[in-house]
């Protein structure tokens, strides 16, 4: 096994020509490693990723992995090289795992592209294959490029998660509306990260365009489409919280939305 290693958001990397085993405890490391890791190097995946409602990777590329709840017992019988976890890992579970002399490397939650990208890099090169990280930040290069505005004007959008609540200024996906022509209305109605948004609020400043990612009932009441300057899109919430390559289909998910909208 690899040497016990890294502290938080310090990976380095491994041996050259080393090709380490990993276990992913992460939904977001998830669907990056299951991109830039070779056949057999991924020996599991977080549980996360098997819940339609949590993963940000397809259902049938999850299935290709085992899952694992996190325990010390399940990562142990695993045997991998290094076990890449979020940064709210328990300490006492980080700890467990550096004894037994795994190599743990854990990765915060990315504010943008930018910080996403460099993730990227950080696990690429963690797995042996830095050219495969490149590889995937290409295709999320290409797909922004594609799905930009083609007249340059800015939406005005309102993105309503799970729970009422809204996204940030500093968020990725706040990221992700700039790159494909809109502008999260969030601040400009005085609202941050995770504040609440009721039905009536809406009602009485409604957006351009009311991008919707939760199901409680005052996001699906029939009043909203009777709001005549402003229409409401579906978002999927397995969009709103990853980077790597979720990226490319949020941005075409975007980009397919505002092109319908006007």
């Amino acid at each position: 096994m690899l040497l016990a290693a890294c502290a938080q958001g310090g990976a380095d990397a491994p041996t050259a020509g080393a090709r380490p085993t990993i276990v992913s405890l992460n939904p977001c490391t998830d669907a990056i490693l299951a991109d830039v890791t070779a056949p057999g190097q991924l020996l599991a995946i977080s549980h996360y990723s098997k819940d339609p409602r949590s993963s940000s990777m397809p259902a049938e590329q999850a299935s290709r992995y085992r899952a694992t709840g996190g325990t010390v017992e399940e990562v142990l019988a695993l045997d991998p090289d290094v076990v890449v976890a979020g940064s709210f890992i328990a300490p006492a579970t980080r700890a467990a795992l550096e004894d037994l002399g795994m190599q743990v490397v854990t990765f915060g939650i990315a504010s943008d592209v930018a910080s996403s990208e460099e993730q990227i890099r950080r696990l690429a090169s963690l797995a042996g294959d830095p050219r495969a990280g490149q590889r995937l930040i290409e295709r999320i290069e290409a797909a922004l490029t594609e799905a930009e505005a083609p007249d340059g004007r800015a939406v005005d959008v309102l993105l309503w998660q799970p729970g009422g609540i809204v996204a940030g200024e500093q968020s990725l996906v706040s990221d992700l509306l700039a790159r494909t022509g809109f502008t999260n209305g969030a601040p400009a109605r005085g609202l941050s990260q995770a504040d609440y948004v009721a039905l009536e609020d809406v009602v009485a400043a409604p957006p351009q365009v009311l991008l919707v990612a939760g199901g409680d009932l005052g996001q699906q009441h029939p009043v909203l489409d009777r709001l005549p300057d402003m229409r409401r899109e579906r978002f999927d919430t397995s969009l709103l919280y990853c980077g790597g390559p979720t990226i490319i289909r949020a941005a075409r998910r975007l980009a397919e939305i505002r092109s319908t909208a006007w």
